[in-house]
């Protein structure tokens, strides 16, 4: 068997077909197998392993992430990229522990296999950073809460994943109710620093003059009303994770203040004489646009640049498709459970209205939702008129109705300026006007990512070298 070969093991022979022959139109030799152990044997019979293995995860005999282990005990260094239909966060995250190349919620776009192969094939991983102790690995207790697979979330289980093995800085940014303590957790969870503890501090809860006893604590007699030394949250984190929730509410004092303690690894308590180590892992959230606050002088941009090391951002509710049905499925038998009432169960016509409901308040909304229908409701199937009167106005449609308004008012703005240069009799007006229009639409793409310009790019549509080049173009 040829060692630049790339094996496809799959027990759903369509799917093992379709891999098959689209590698070997873009010029790749294949293998097939229908379960891992066939696979796995034929590994163990072989001097030297194939260029790559794409394996499905569910198969009888041996599932695909412990044809993974095995493999990689001979083959540490055998690319394997990992697909399957029963995606979740605990199984991303334990396919990325095990040393993974990549992961591929089914049904992929066969242009995003056919790119992950060309980049394996480019470059060869090696163990550098891989666990040693990949054989007494194990899979953590699953993430509760943290559901769905739509195209966001399956991005979002993937970053996860690859910062499993490390403890950078990450900035979570999303609208109120998306479930950024949620995430957090999870990235904790899956973190070198589990076993440490995960302490919270929502800067908006707590009034400003109390913001930095909250977070470094202080000493006996530090101020009137000090009887005794208090630890602070970084004290209470440290070996853990600190998750410093509405960063963008943090008096500029403090601020400066947390920017020494991340730069020096260190602080002083109010009222203190002896330095404390600052060995929390940091992860910030907030539904602020961070990057406006800097443009305005509200956020230090130091502090911004530190804490976003990795950019996280959360989608809205309304953006994730029939996540929301599997989310009010989970939310209502926990709400069942929590006041031991009979689980709720959703008519088609109500599931069809609350998948076209906009979710202003997100999952923390809909959390809420299924808990008074638990308790409020007297039927078992949920229909269209037990639901709140508000559910059934604002709707997405009704969104894109007012957003059509809307782009009838700047499209009269335009049309008046376009007038107004015409009657100066202006020349070359196409390309002021389309630089202009250019310029707004990378700029609000950029403030709405946080100056990440790949998800910039993404949501423009285009390429990011595309977007690199316009930034210059516009800068130089």
């Amino acid at each position: 068997m040829n060692s630049r070969d790339i094996w496809i093991i799959d027990d759903d022979p369509s799917i093992r077909f379709i891999i098959e022959d689209s590698l070997a139109q873009w010029g790749y030799k294949t293998c097939g197998f229908t379960d891992g152990l066939h696979a796995l044997e034929q590994l163990n019979q072989s001097n030297s392993p194939p260029a790559l293995i794409i394996s499905d995860i569910r198969m009888p005999r041996l599932d695909g992430i412990s044809l993974l282990e095995n493999a990689h005990r001979r083959f540490p260094d055998l690319p394997f990229i990992i697909t399957t239909a029963y995606s979740d966060l605990d199984i991303t995250v334990h396919a990325y522990r095990q040393g993974a190349f990549d992961y591929l919620a089914k049904p992929f776009d066969l242009e995003e296999l056919r790119r992950l192969v060309a980049r394996v094939m480019r470059h060869k991983p090696t163990t550098a950073g891989r666990p040693s102790n990949r054989r007494n690995s194990k899979t953590p207790p699953p993430a509760r809460g943290i559901i769905g697979d739509s195209p966001a979330m399956q991005a979002l289980y993937r970053a996860i994943g690859r910062l499993a093995k490390t403890r950078v800085n990450v900035l979570i940014s999303g609208e109120t109710g998306t479930g950024k303590e949620l995430i957090a957790k999870a990235l904790h969870k899956h973190s070198p620093v589990a076993d440490g503890a995960f302490v919270a501090l929502n800067m908006a809860a707590i009034p400003a003059e109390l913001a930095e006893t909250e977070l470094f604590g202080h000493e006996k007699g530090a101020f009137t009303g000090a009887t005794q030394a208090r630890q602070g949250r970084f004290t209470q984190a440290d070996n853990g994770t600190l998750f410093l929730d509405e960063i963008g509410d943090m008096p500029l004092s403090l601020q400066a203040k947390l920017l020494r303690a991340l730069a020096e690894g260190s602080y002083y308590p109010i009222g203190g004489q002896q330095l404390q180590n600052a060995n929390a892992r940091i992860i910030a959230a907030s539904h602020k646009n961070l990057a406006r606050l800097v443009n305005a002088g509200e956020f230090r941009e130091d502090l911004y640049h530190r804490l976003n090391v990795i950019h996280l951002p959360l989608p809205p509710l309304r953006e994730r498709g029939k996540d929301v049905l599997a989310l009010l499925d989970f939310h209502l038998e926990k709400a069942a459970v929590e006041h031991e009432l009979a689980v709720k169960k959703l008519s088609e016509p109500a599931k069809k209205m609350l998948l076209g409901y906009a979710w202003p308040g997100n999952i923390r909304q809909l959390e809420n939702l299924c808990q008074q229908l638990t308790i409020m409701s007297p039927v078992a199937v949920i229909e269209i008129e037990d639901l709140p009167p508000l559910m059934k106005s604002n709707t997405r449609s009704e969104q894109k109705n007012t957003r059509k308004n809307s782009d009838t008012n700047w499209e009269s703005l335009l049309s008046a300026d376009v007038e107004e240069a015409l009657k100066n009799r202006q020349s070359g007006l196409y390309q002021h006007f389309l630089e202009r229009f250019d310029a707004v639409l990378i700029a609000t793409a950029l403030h709405t990512s946080g100056h990440h310009k790949q998800h910039a790019a993404r949501y423009l549509g285009i390429g990011r070298n595309t977007l690199t080049r316009k930034l210059k173009s516009k800068n130089g």
